[in-house]
């Protein structure tokens, strides 16, 4: 009896291009690697769970669970429940910005949003202008567009206006994506003249803004600025993105994008084909703790117990950094930017400062052209001031080392 070998099996097909050719979070592989409790990890950027109203959060999902089962447990509209939207709305004028609920798409996570926003106006191969550097998460999925991602000259107060008319000029960009409050990476505020800028530019010019404001609410000092959406210039040309996961908890996934009409329908006709909407308990929940609860005095402590974490990194940064380097001093957030002197890899130096249970992002990786190899981004939330100290003490044993 002749025993026929089975035939080869045939590849499957390759992955889609975008897919083989972006790569994965450098944050999230940090965080990955630096999971084990005793470090001190400087590299996340994650809300203090310890300040998370959980009693509120879980009595408003209980008021809703118990007062309305069959609508929190249902499918939902694509554009969001309407409670919400008209929550969200108010809260969004009495900032200034007048807005009706249905400006508004909710979202799951204002990283969605982005994602959205990208579908809906980017086609492969076109530019798309970004600040420099830029939050990580925005670079990937201008990246997954297939964009032309070209960085704008930026300093220490954000992005260069004269810069950017001279890039909208020569490149002619889609878009420009902008984080102006409290940035991540930097923590820097762009002022409002440079706002102000921006949407002329935009203006003159034909260029849609992307304004992505996680971090605004959370001040400790100085006075707010308005949102460049605020701007008569930008009023037609601006999709404003925001919010929960830094104010009430990130785990609920809420976030929404405020947008002319057309762009935004073309978001909720892009939405539906990714999740068809956001989960209906969440929004419900969290429309019920807005009613229930004062988010603004709960907003309130938690930035006053950020600006104490700030203070103790602030305070050690001179005898963990080597001598020469330069950090900024953030009004708000989550983020302080430090630079080394120019002889220092922070990349190449991670391993080594890991191994003394401490951890940092590199700032190479936020950069969309040519990285600056010795900056460094610290979140300074998470840890208490005691943490923060110990941990800054190891940075220094790992950077002397």
């Amino acid at each position: 009896m002749t025993v026929t070998e089975p035939a080869p099996a045939t590849p499957v097909p390759p992955l889609a291009a975008r897919a083989r050719s972006i790569g994965g979070s450098p944050v999230r592989d940090i965080l990955a690697v630096t999971a084990r409790p005793e470090v001190i990890n400087f590299a996340g950027g994650l809300p203090a769970p310890e300040l998370f109203d959980a009693e509120g959060i879980a009595a408003a999902y209980r008021a809703v669970l118990e007062e309305m089962p069959a609508q929190a447990l249902q499918y939902s509209t694509t554009e969001g429940e309407p409670g919400l939207r008209a929550a969200l709305a108010a809260r969004t004028a009495a900032r200034g910005l007048p807005t009706h609920p249905d400006d508004l798409l909710v979202t799951s996570g204002s990283q969605q949003a982005l994602s959205l926003l990208t579908t809906a106006l980017v086609e492969p191969g076109e530019t798309v202008l970004v600040e420099n550097p830029c939050y990580l998460a925005a670079l990937q999925a201008f990246g997954f567009a297939g964009a032309r991602v070209v960085a704008v000259p930026s300093d220490a107060h954000g992005i260069d206006p004269e810069a950017l008319e001279e890039l909208v000029v020569r490149e002619r960009p889609k878009l420009l994506y902008t984080v102006p409050t409290f940035q991540n990476p930097t923590g820097r505020t762009l002022p409002a003249d440079r706002r102000a800028a921006i949407a002329s530019v935009a203006a003159r010019h034909g260029l849609w803004i992307v304004e992505d404001d996680p971090y605004g609410e959370l001040r400790f000092e100085g006075e707010r600025v308005p949102w460049i959406a605020s701007y008569e210039d930008a009023r037609d040309r601006t999709a404003l993105l925001g919010s929960f996961s830094k104010v009430m908890a990130p785990g609920l996934r809420l976030g929404w994008l405020r947008a002319p009409a057309g762009l935004r329908r073309a978001c909720a006709v892009a939405k539906q084909a990714a999740d068809l909407h956001t989960p209906t308990v969440n929004q419900l929940a969290a429309a019920r703790y807005l009613a229930d609860r004062d988010l603004d005095a709960h907003v309130a402590r938690v930035a006053g117990a950020y600006r104490e974490r700030r203070d103790a990194m602030l305070a050690g940064l001179a005898d963990a950094l080597p001598a020469g380097s330069r950090w900024n001093r953030p009004e708000g957030g989550m983020f302080l930017w430090a630079r080394l002197p120019e002889s220092y890899d922070t990349t190449a130096l991670l391993p080594t400062v890991v191994r003394q249970d401490v951890a940092y992002v590199p700032g190479a990786p936020f950069y969309a052209g040519d990285p600056d190899r010795s900056t460094l981004r610290l979140c300074f939330v998470t840890q208490t001031p005691e943490e923060i100290g110990e941990g800054l003490r190891r940075l220094g044993e790992g950077l002397r080392a």
